[in-house]
């Protein structure tokens, strides 16, 4: 940061005759090499300190440090008008409207340490201790003086009120920001109005959005008129047009529909149909209720869930479904509403090339640079093939009750005994698929990886480390917020060596003893073929969809097939 010195008496004149006034002169103070040409047309109150190259055009500013090479330009009041933590501590009630899930944001919150806030609130010593470590992180965010950061701008904006404004960062045409921080290389651009807020690195607010005491991940983007109050949205969310009420939004959280609400829910990987909607109040106690949908969901257009309610990860939900339904154990299926019960198609969605595709874009699309969310994009993990090794309990257990039924009842919804045939079969493949994949992975011994996984916040990690860590947050053996968030990134970055000790515990008990190598060898070469048959089954899928059958509707004015097909296949990028 440059040194300041008060203003000489001749670049005060200058300043004044260039139409510039200050309430008091001797509270600006500018670089050595400051010249009055910086600044014309403004008005300066309170204590304001011009760095090296700052410029300030048409503008009021007040209690305010302007960074290096920054630009203020047209803007109605740029002010800290009291000691501001500048959004940090602000308390955001997400995944419940009653607030019992409050996480209190701040300008490095992770999506792991939110959702330790957000999930664990059955051990409040550990919340007690991890907020005392946000308070003294907000402590040493506070200031009576607001900043525009290195090469920051702020032009044709309205009210500007405690707000930090990052290195790089950008602020065009907002209409009122209020409380809030800007991190390094986030925008918000024309009409947006906010208030409690921060948007970490790269994040994007713009064209009418409006937020409230919300979270914005980095390079997240909030636009085209979206609102969202008491939300957190994580890295990569892309959210547009519609609705967000007490919405914890994990990575790649995606809504693109000015009908489509998400509210009191936990979401990730997620896509949200056209007119999806959710309901968390059954008139009774009130709007109390959340639901949570496990990583991949998607909603078909038109979708409706009643919370509380639960999906298995990488669920198709179609329709309405007002029963409270726990498919959980159930990853990869076709959730459908049916004569208004819900029917589950369990592991459909193992066949589908939308799937596929969702896997293989999510890494393609990661535009963050400083990355801190731990985010585990691994198709074949720990998690989700525990919970098809659950599936598959589950269902033998249904089948062996009734052997001759033509449905099944679970969890407030029915399994049809056909699908649920089909279910076991792919279910079977896919562990193979996983724990082939695992073992060809990482590297043996020094990683325990036993035990049930989680999903948290977008990592995936073994359920012991977590509570370990609660553990020692609790004894005071991690007293910091770097202290916790390092323990996350320790576990991502061995994450192969924790996989594949698992996936080999769960060998060794199939087998009934320690796998040989050659045993070893064979789990991975299965593997690798229930890969290739599950790869193909989705291939047939992706050839269905573009396949001839598609092209109604192409080639409007075609004399002939051949007219068609070459409409079809040239739009479709096929040919």
């Amino acid at each position: 940061m440059s040194e300041f010195r008060k203003l000489t008496d001749a670049e005060i004149a200058s300043l004044e005759r260039a139409a510039n006034t200050a309430a008091d002169w001797s509270e600006v103070e500018v670089t050595a090499d400051f010249s009055p040409a910086q600044c014309r047309a403004s008005r300066f109150e309170g204590r304001v300190r011009i760095g090296r190259g700052a410029r300030v055009y048409d503008s009021t500013v007040r209690n305010y440090l302007l960074g290096d090479e920054s630009l203020v330009e047209r803007v109605t009041a740029l002010e800290c008008r009291r000691r501001s933590a500048f959004g940090n501590g602000t308390e955001v009630a997400a995944m419940n409207e009653c607030a019992g899930r409050t996480v209190r944001i701040y300008d490095a919150l992770t999506a792991q340490i939110a959702y330790l806030l957000a999930v664990y609130r059955h051990r409040p010593q550990t919340i007690a201790a991890l907020e005392r470590m946000i308070g003294a992180y907000v402590l040493e965010r506070t200031s009576e003086l607001g900043s525009v950061g290195r090469g920051a701008c702020v032009k044709g904006a309205r009210f500007v009120r405690e707000v930090r404004i990052g290195d790089g960062a950008t602020i065009d045409g907002a209409t009122l920001l209020e409380n809030g921080t800007l991190c390094a290389g986030a925008f918000v651009g024309a009409d947006v109005k906010a208030r409690d807020f921060i948007l970490a690195e790269g994040a994007r607010v713009d064209n009418g959005s409006i937020l409230e005491r919300c979270f914005v991940g980095e390079s997240s983007v909030l636009d085209k008129g979206f609102t969202a109050t008491h939300s957190l949205f994580f890295a990569n969310c892309h959210c547009e047009c519609g609705e967000a009420a007490s919405v914890f939004a994990g990575p790649y959280t995606v809504s693109h529909h000015k009908s489509t609400l998400l509210i009191a829910g936990m979401f990730s990987f997620f896509n949200a149909g056209s007119g999806s909607n959710q309901s968390n109040h059954l008139f009774k106690s009130g709007a109390v209720h959340q639901s949570v949908h496990l990583r991949g969901c998607k909603f078909g257009s038109g979708a409706y869930i009643m919370s509380p309610a639960l999906e298995g990860a990488f669920t198709m939900v179609l329709g309405h479904h007002a029963h409270h339904h726990d498919t959980s154990e159930f990853p990869y299926s076709y959730l459908v509403e049916n004569d208004g019960r819900s029917r589950l198609l369990p592991g459909a969605n193992l066949t589908s090339y939308g799937a596929v595709r969702d896997v293989e874009k999510w890494p393609v699309r990661d535009r963050r640079t400083l990355r801190r969310d731990a985010i585990s994009f691994e198709e074949h993990n720990p998690y989700v093939c525990g919970a098809m090794m659950r599936a598959v309990d589950a269902l033998n257990t249904l089948a062996d009750a009734d052997p001759d039924a033509d449905s099944y009842n679970y969890k407030k919804v029915s399994i049809p005994a056909t699908m649920l045939r089909r279910g076991l079969k792919l279910y079977n493949k896919a562990i193979v698929a996983s724990l082939g994949a695992m073992l060809e992975r990482g590297t043996a011994g020094g990683a325990d990886g036993a035990g049930r996984w989680l999903d948290v916040g977008g990592q995936f990690i073994v359920k012991r480390a977590v509570v370990a860590l609660l553990d020692d947050v609790d004894a005071g053996r991690i007293a910091t917020l770097d202290a916790v968030a390092a323990r996350f990134a320790a576990f991502a970055e061995r994450y192969d060596d924790y996989a594949r000790d698992w996936a080999y515990g769960v060998l060794g008990a199939v087998l009934g003893h320690t796998p040989t190598d050659g045993e070893l060898s064979d789990a991975i070469a299965a593997g690798a073929n229930a890969r290739c048959s599950l790869r193909k089954a989705a291939e047939e899928d992706r050839r269905r969809d573009c396949s001839l059958d598609m092209a109604v509707s192409y080639g409007l004015d075609a004399d002939d097939e051949q007219e068609v097909q070459d409409d079809y296949y040239t739009v479709r990028g096929l040919r």
